[in-house]
């Protein structure tokens, strides 16, 4: 039997429409525009404004956008894994929201959490359950409410977040690309430097957590800078190693958008040229585990099938981490033709097959 590999096969994502720009923030809190785009990098984000919609909501505007520009079935899908760190609610899980608003009937679903890296925690478990030869066709979908955690009157986290939601439709092949290999680490020493203090179980809402404002992020910022330079830029380096990788391999360096200048840093570090990494944080700020997934659907047209990406991203926990992923199809031809993923697949099979390895 044949290696089955885990191939992203499409995307797609969701932004809601409302724009926060930095001369908004300068109304709202003690800051500037200079201050921020210094510091950060980002002129505005998006954030979803209308009341009673959550991540799910965005989830599943992207997930529609996928199944209906690559024209696949809703009941085709066996699973969907949902990345958040803020879900509509405790229970149920936003996954199941999101399976019955996209008529997704057939499909197990769950939430996965680990901050910031949760997309690429949650797109290595769906890659593991199709390597499994279990499963077929599974969506990864990470989408983020961060608007509704952000305290704007925190001069220090009120500027870094947005709201977003990305998916990529992961399929099963024999063909050499896909998810190829994952690395990642944890380091609970850091706990208290990036948080938010109370809402959960140790610390549930009480008349006094709302009024010391601790259901909202708290961030010891050069703390969490440091570290993240440090995490990303040494698992980019481990996954590039194990898999005999070098600079000139790689075609995309995809980062979490958290920070301008962590993203700068961590380039230059694996000395990977500007024009070859995905930087759209100006636009949308710090969506936390959608970043990646966005990035992806904003550059589908860009990507080619064989592609070498790196992804990589750091998060609360601290979490941390890096995949590298080798894409499956042209996103131009995709982008123009509208064609289904299966033929696709079923033309990349033939290309091979009529052109053998050397």
């Amino acid at each position: 039997m044949n290696k089955i590999n885990a191939a992203i096969t499409a995307v797609g994502g969701y932004l809601p429409p409302h724009l926060l720009t930095n001369a908004d923030l300068e109304k709202m809190v003690d800051t500037t525009n200079e201050w921020i785009k210094t510091r950060v990098g980002i002129d505005r984000r998006h954030i979803l404004k209308e009341k009673g919609k959550g991540a799910a909501y965005m989830a599943t505007q992207a997930v529609l956008d996928m199944f209906e520009r690559n024209h696949i079935d809703p009941l085709s899908i066996e699973g969907i894994i949902m990345a958040t760190v803020t879900p509509d609610y405790h229970f149920p899980s936003s996954s199941s929201i999101v399976a019955h608003e996209t008529g997704c009937l057939n499909a197990f679903t769950f939430d996965l959490q680990s901050a910031c890296p949760s997309f690429m925690y949650a797109l290595e478990t769906g890659a593991n359950y199709i390597r499994s030869g279990r499963y077929k066709r599974l969506v990864v979908v990470a989408s983020e409410k961060m608007s509704a955690v952000v305290d704007y009157t925190d001069r220090a986290t009120a500027p870094l977040f947005g709201d977003g939601s990305g998916c990529v439709l992961l399929e099963a092949t024999e063909q050499e690309n896909g998810v190829m290999d994952a690395y990642f680490r944890t380091n609970g020493d850091f706990k208290e430097q990036l948080i938010m203090k109370s809402g959960g179980s140790v610390s549930p809402a009480t008349t006094e957590t709302v009024e010391k404002r601790e259901h909202f992020v708290y961030q010891e910022g050069q703390a969490v800078f440091k570290n993240a330079v440090l995490g990303m830029s040494s698992s980019c380096s481990e996954v590039m190693r194990r898999n005999a990788l070098s600079k000139d391999d790689v075609t995309w360096f995809i980062p979490h958008q958290a920070n301008l200048r962590i993203i700068d840093a961590v380039a230059r570090h694996l000395e990977v040229p500007k024009d070859h990494v995905m930087i759209n944080i100006q636009e949308t700020g710090n969506t936390s585990s959608a970043t990646i997934p966005i990035c992806l659907w904003q550059w589908e047209k860009q990507l080619n099938r064989g592609d070498v990406l790196i992804l990589t991203s750091f998060g609360s926990g601290f979490t941390w981490g890096a995949m590298y992923v080798k894409w499956a199809y042209d996103g131009a031809k995709r982008i123009n033709a509208q064609i289904d993923p299966a033929e696709t697949e079923a033309e990349a099979s033939a290309e091979e097959s009529s052109n053998p390895p050397l």
